[in-house]
């Protein structure tokens, strides 16, 4: 995003006024105070227009979790049981047999929302729920898939989605790193997935890895408080000094600045990620099981915590590459995926709903893509990967809740209305977070790239 020079005189107007005019006039003037000082690379930057949301919470379910298992009831399916159709396979076409849900589907809240018993505590969420029944994607193998949810290409590994929010908005903290990743175990694609690519390297995601020791090496091991203090200016000296004899050196700034972070949360991260001090009610609403630190009940108070403290954008990746949604064998496999992650997402939108955050941070719920209609022959309870249609969510930050968008036919197989494609989910959630997806851009290579490419159209229809 390019901006235009000002001068010291201008900007110190501009700066008087903005602080005259509240919070929002200040994220831009300090945005004018990085430009012109040559400030924090994470400085807060102005959007393109006013948001709806400051921060976005990414829940990326691993595998491709069915969209007719769980959000988009197909009772036609039971009608049609074993029926022989020409189905889009994993690996071509062919003549397979339809296979009803082994789950019933009721309605939920005053919307009448449609969602399987697989998600009994987040249907009592269900008048905060946009359910998107007609996402499709491009390519239905895992790897491309996830990096495609992530960043908008199928093919060739492009700065994240976090990343591009990180270098498009900053933070307003810059004790922590702006774009946080809360991962247990690599999904597909490993961290490209929350990479910067060609962006300037400090927008890259930072992983965290829930256990005894989610940030290795946080605690200081200096001798003493007074020496460690001179050591860290001495050593921001020279670091300035030889920066500034590389000035294009997008590394080097960044490396710096990762430094100046990591010192930051060796005083801040230990009290965010200390959830002790949360009440044993607010541990409940998300699960039974917080104190486990490996949880993805935890995991959800953690996002919550977080945003509290300015990070800009909170991913979770609630499995890895192996032993997730990917249920080939046996639909019941959804069982134990839905239960692990069910009342910790529930508990994580109505605890910010409580705390009067549910307006201003946005959830994403997605997953790579969906799950075929039929299954391989007569007999079997698996289902395969799907491109052409699936189930995402988005909840709170601007969207209408108890509502679905998009419609598919009798079987869940092809999108007869409002499609909507990853490239229109991402413009979507960023025009959400007061970003105009067309403007979002950066130069590389000869072209400018964006996370949409040359596509993408805000759904307008969900937006409250």
């Amino acid at each position: 995003m390019n901006r235009p020079h000002i001068d010291r005189r201008s900007f110190l107007k501009a700066g008087a006024l903005g602080f005259a005019g509240g919070s929002w006039a200040t994220r831009a003037s300090l945005s004018l105070a990085a430009d012109v000082f040559q400030g924090h690379p994470l400085a807060p930057k102005a959007a393109h227009h006013r948001p709806r949301a400051k921060n976005l919470i990414f829940i990326f379910l691993t595998g491709g979790f069915s969209h007719l298992d769980t959000f988009d009831p197909k009772p036609a399916l039971k009608t049609h049981e074993n029926k022989s159709v020409a189905a889009v396979g994993l690996r071509g076409t062919s003549q397979q047999p339809l296979m009803p849900s082994p789950f019933q589907f009721q309605q939920h809240g005053q919307s009448g929302l449609w969602i399987s018993e697989l998600f009994p505590e987040l249907s009592t969420a269900a008048d905060d729920l946009c359910v998107i029944r007609s996402l499709h994607t491009n390519i239905v193998e895992h790897f491309q898939g996830v990096l495609a949810m992530h960043t908008g290409s199928a093919t060739v590994p492009l700065p994240s989605i976090g990343a591009w929010l990180s270098y498009g908005l900053g933070t307003t903290n810059p004790n922590l790193p702006s774009y946080m990743v809360l991962c247990e175990r690599l999904p597909y694609a490993g961290s490209q997935v929350w990479d910067s690519n060609f962006l300037p390297p400090i927008h890259q995601g930072m992983r965290i890895i829930p256990g005894d020791k989610p940030i290795p090496d946080l605690d200081s091991n200096a001798r003493s408080v007074k020496l460690h203090e001179l050591e860290q200016i001495m050593l921001r000296d020279v670091n300035r000094l030889h920066a500034e004899s590389r000035p294009r050196d997008l590394n080097l700034r960044a490396r710096m600045t990762s430094f100046e972070i990591a010192q930051s949360m060796m005083r801040v991260a230990p009290v965010v990620f200390d959830i002790t001090q949360e009440t044993q009610a607010t541990r409940e609403l998300y699960g039974d099981d917080t104190a486990d630190n490996k949880s993805f009940s935890r995991q959800c108070l953690l996002a919550r915590r977080l945003v509290e403290q300015g990070v800009r954008c909170v991913e979770l990746i609630d499995t890895g590459s192996n032993n997730n949604w990917d249920a080939h064998g046996n639909m019941q496999d959804h069982r134990p995926k839905a239960k692990r992650v069910d009342r910790a997402i529930a508990g994580l939108i109505k605890d910010l709903k409580q705390r009067g955050l549910l307006d201003e941070t946005l959830i994403a719920v997605c997953t790579e893509f969906g799950r075929t209609p039929w299954t391989d022959k007569v007999g079997t309870k698996g289902r395969n990967h799907y491109a052409k249609a699936f189930s995402s969510l988005l909840v709170g930050g601007g969207v209408k809740g108890g509502m679905t968008y998009g419609e598919t036919d009798e079987f869940g197989a092809e999108i007869v209305s409002a499609p909507c494609h990853v490239h229109d989910y991402h413009a979507t959630i960023l025009h959400l977070m007061g970003i105009d997806h067309t403007k979002l851009t950066y130069r590389y290579a000869g072209r400018d790239f964006r996370l949409t490419d040359v596509h993408g159209t805000v759904l307008q229809d969900v937006l409250a």
